[in-house]
């Protein structure tokens, strides 16, 4: 058979693009992953030479310079990046979540502004909904935006877990208009802000505070957004017509559970090939300990749910793709996908035995970046939500 998490029906041009992420990723990325992780050091290297790649110009139109391609392409190429790091993928995670919203929901000039410099990567996204003590419960947002009398809106209040606050200069931002809906969400509208990146008071009433310190995904920022009476002009609101955040943000957010859903299968390809490797390598009782019965059909079990996990994945990037409804789609992908990285990387892990303790080997630092799968655009719990309320609508009584 085939090697693992293969796709069929690709076409020649999405094979050349592939295989050129794998190859950069078996010779930049792996080779240097473990020192930028473990001295939590942006990979500002990588980075630009994705940029020469064309990467941050994926998903978004010729007509803006950028490739065209389909989400499938980007998740695959996702999967591809963080076999070799999570991190790297997460740089341009939000950057294109952003550039779909755009390129879905902006205005023209909107649109004629923005994509072309997010296609070559001189202007780079990021996206915030989540609050301090907000969580999944996007409809109570607090952050204000309130109207002055020549049209414009001045914002207050405080996002938390911006991947790629400090380092993006465009930040897609869910704030709180006072529409007079009678729904919570319809009072939401996303906001375009944009900044340079750095932090601190980057641009006047935009604060970013320094990196959170996390156990995993290091590297790569991740940073809280203050707002302090900063003044957005109306022609800033995404669409040009506030109230319609909370859905722009979903239409994102479904790509966004792709994205994750394809890392945790680049997490889990990697987690295998590890384990598949050491056990072959390593000898007990006089022979590799991949002949002995238990580590075997370990690494079966294992084979069988990456496998699984990358069909998910393309079915959810592929619906999407054809413009059907597919949140049920992404909340079955990315539920699945992130919760079988998690059980293929521990079973990783315990075939490495003690090394795998020890900050040499690579299982090390995939042990600490699996969880943030299983809560990263929803956790499991609202994966399951959004999933049961899908298949009861279609099998109503």
């Amino acid at each position: 058979m085939p090697r693992l998490a293969q796709t069929l029906g690709l076409t020649e041009f999405q094979t050349e693009i592939l295989a050129t992420v794998r190859q950069f990723v078996d010779r930049e990325i792996i080779p240097n992953a473990q020192e930028l992780e473990h001295s939590d050091t942006y990979p500002q290297d990588i980075v630009d030479a994705m940029r020469e790649m064309g990467l941050f110009g994926l998903m978004i139109p010729e007509e803006y310079g950028g490739l065209g391609e389909s989400l499938l392409t980007y998740a695959l190429c996702v999967e591809e990046l963080a076999r070799g790091w999570m991190s790297v993928s997460g740089v341009i995670n939000t950057h294109f979540i952003v550039a779909y919203m755009l390129r879905q929901h902006g205005t023209v000039e909107q649109k004629n502004y923005y994509l072309p410099k997010m296609a070559t990567g001189e202007t780079r996204g990021a996206f915030s909904m989540s609050e301090p003590e907000l969580g999944s419960d996007v409809a109570a947002i607090r952050t204000k935006a309130k109207r002055d009398a020549d049209g414009d809106y001045v914002i207050n209040g405080q996002k938390m877990w911006l991947t790629n606050g400090g380092s993006s200069t465009l930040v897609a931002a869910l704030v709180r208009t006072e529409e007079g809906a009678a729904k919570p969400h319809e009072n939401l509208t996303t906001f375009l802000v944009e900044k340079p990146a750095g932090f601190g008071e980057v641009v006047p009433g935009v604060t970013v505070p320094g990196k959170i310190d996390k156990m995993g995904y290091k590297g790569i920022d991740t940073t809280e957004l203050i707002f302090d009476n900063y003044r957005a002009r109306a022609t800033d609101v995404l669409g040009g017509a506030p109230g319609k955040g909370f859905y722009q943000m979903m239409d994102g957010v479904e790509v966004g559970r792709v994205n994750v859903s394809a890392r945790a299968c680049g997490v889990a390809i990697r987690a295998f090939e590890l384990a598949a490797r050491y056990a072959q390598q390593r000898t007990t009782f006089g022979k590799p300990i991949a002949q002995h019965q238990a580590i075997s059909f370990s690494l079966a079990e294992m084979a069988t749910k990456v496998e699984a996990a990358h069909l998910m994945m393309v079915n959810a990037a592929r619906l999407k793709d054809s413009g059907e409804r597919n949140d049920v789609a992404a909340g079955m992908a990315k539920y699945l996908t992130s919760e079988y990285c998690s059980e293929v990387t521990q079973a990783s892990f315990r075939i490495h035995g003690g090394y795998g303790y020890s900050k040499e080997y690579e299982i090390e630092r995939l042990m600490r970046e699996a969880p943030f799968l299983l809560i990263g655009e929803g956790t499991s719990e609202i994966q399951k939500t959004i999933i049961s309320k899908g298949v009861l609508r279609e099998y109503a009584l």
